[in-house]
């Protein structure tokens, strides 16, 4: 079995040593982060995975992060982790960018995690809404919020949100197929109720 190497931990790092170097830099942000200029300057679809707004904003993202970013990196192990936060955050950012004038935030590739974790983890009970239900359930319920928060105005990149998870239950699909034996089923891992609500608050409002 692959050691476990806490790189959901580490990305938690970068982006709190980048927020630092947003807040002490004046003008760093607008280099990095994700906008029409971005198809002409390719790394802001990269750099601006690792932006945030507001300190709420990490936060909120660093809670998802950790918590959910080492459950997956457990089960998968830490390359195809990494796999699945980079690639979900890019493909989110290269469908966001025709959609919003500028974006920042790990939410599409969060969002990845997520999915992922819905199909490899179905059964995983996790607080949503103030209701414990299982992964995919919960997975389900964060989709329909995301496509309804697409027609009502908001600070929120629901398309990001929907590419990204997306991208992740297609990948834990194909990870599914090649591994449906070293994965449990019965395992029960519970999720505060504070996490979800305070994760919640900040992404999924409509």
């Amino acid at each position: 079995m692959e050691k476990f190497k806490f790189y959901a931990l580490w990305l938690c790092l970068i982006c709190i040593g980048i927020f630092i170097v947003q807040t002490l830099i004046s003008g760093f942000t607008e280099v990095l982060i994700l906008n029409r200029d971005s198809y002409f300057q390719p790394w802001r679809f990269l750099t601006s995975i690792f932006l945030h707004g507001s300190l709420l904003h990490l936060l909120y993202n660093l809670l998802a992060l950790a918590l959910f970013g080492s459950i997956l990196e457990k089960l998968i192990g830490g390359r195809r982790f990494l796999l699945v936060f980079f690639l979900s955050g890019l493909l989110a950012n290269l469908v966001s960018v025709n959609f919003y004038e500028s974006s920042l935030g790990a939410s599409g590739a969060i969002y990845g995690i997520l999915g992922c974790l819905a199909v490899i983890k179905p059964r995983m009970m996790v607080w949503t809404y103030g209701m414990p239900l299982p992964m995919f359930l919960a997975s389900v319920i964060w989709i329909i919020g995301s496509v309804l928060g697409v027609f009502m105005p908001s600070n929120i990149g629901h398309i990001a949100h929907l590419s990204g998870i997306i991208v992740g239950l297609v990948f834990g699909i194909s990870i599914i197929r090649k591994m449906p034996r070293k994965i449990s089923y019965t395992q029960k891992i519970k999720i505060p109720e504070s996490y979800m609500r305070n994760w919640e608050k900040r992404h999924m409002k409509i």
